[in-house]
């Protein structure tokens, strides 16, 4: 009787600890992701969908059979709707936060200090507040930059130009990331001799009577990596090719919409690199408090052959700078 009672004991004792174990293996096999989005544009489209390339790639790499989740939100670049979502994505209880260009990151950082975050579309995660240092971050995000070579699509808009009028940069001075960039141009011009005639659009509204107010001013356009000029390429495009003038851009994505060349990073490759790193936090455990800020692997020459004909410029002729 007592070695029944004592069989049944151990059995019933197994059955428990198996049912935890099964317990614990369900919950590793799922994951869930809460995204935030500034507003949407090509770029920004295809870091997220970069983002979930990496990770699937590199779960299948390993052999990790887990069912991802994600909960994504864009607010359409509205200052209330970064608040708001970010606030929900916290509550949400995710595994991990995505913040997908400037705004985005700052709205889930402030909102949560505790949940492991990486961001994306980010050019100074530490001037924008979101890590201690690139090498160390001390916080819970990390996460790729999207700095481009700022001096040498300068160089290669100068190659693209003939005349003397100067070099055309606009962008939105209300974008952290943008006002960074056009230091950088600014610092390049002074040390290469390069004149510049520099603008600011800060809503699609404004950006139709910018570019009418550089006409026949400038030989040529440069566009940061700029979440309002991104949005509205396609406008852009078409008024510099109207009035006959290259434009490079920050982005690839942004030349393929509207400019005229890059040498710039891939958003969707960008993407993929993030993605890699949600691996080594959720899966490997990495905690982004440790884990170093990475920029773009991979940068590109491109030229959209379509806008360069337009142009009369040989595609032949545009090399990398």
């Amino acid at each position: 009787m007592k070695k029944t009672i004592l069989g049944s004991l151990v059995i019933g004792l197994g059955l428990i600890l198996a049912g935890c174990a099964t317990q614990k293996a369900t919950g590793n096999d799922q994951i869930s992701i809460g995204v935030l989005q500034v507003v949407q544009h090509g770029s920004l489209d295809q870091a997220r969908k970069g983002f979930k390339a990496g990770l699937a790639a590199a779960l299948k790499a390993h052999h990790k059979s887990v069912k991802v989740t994600y909960h994504y939100l864009n607010a359409q670049g509205d200052q209330s709707n970064l608040n708001t979502m970010s606030q929900q994505l916290t509550q949400q209880k995710n595994d991990l936060l995505l913040g997908i260009a400037t705004p985005a990151a700052q709205a889930l950082a402030k909102k949560d200090h505790t949940t492991p975050t990486l961001v994306t579309a980010v050019t100074d995660l530490q001037a924008a507040g979101l890590v201690k240092t690139a090498k160390r971050p001390q916080t819970n995000v990390s996460g790729t930059s999207d700095l481009t070579p700022v001096g040498k699509q300068l160089k290669l808009l100068a190659s693209l130009t003939t005349g003397k009028k100067p070099l055309g940069v606009m962008y939105n001075s209300s974008e952290e990331n943008s006002v960074l960039q056009v230091k950088l141009a600014k610092r390049y011009a002074a040390k290469h001799h390069l004149n510049l005639k520099v603008v600011s659009a800060t809503s699609t509204n404004d950006i139709a009577s910018v570019l009418a107010g550089l006409q026949g001013k400038v030989s040529g356009l440069y566009l940061p990596t700029d979440n309002l000029m991104a949005s509205a390429m396609k406008t852009i495009g078409q008024k510099a090719k109207a009035a006959k003038l290259p434009v490079v851009t920050g982005s690839i994505e942004m030349a393929e919409d509207g400019g005229t060349a890059t040498y710039g990073l891939n958003y969707y490759d960008l993407g993929k690199q993030t993605g890699k790193m949600a691996y080594q936090v959720l899966i490997n455990k990495r905690k982004p408090q440790t884990l170093p800020v990475e920029n773009a692997a991979k940068l590109h020459l491109y030229v959209n052959r379509a806008n360069a004909k337009a142009l009369g410029l040989a595609t032949s002729d545009i090399h990398q700078p």
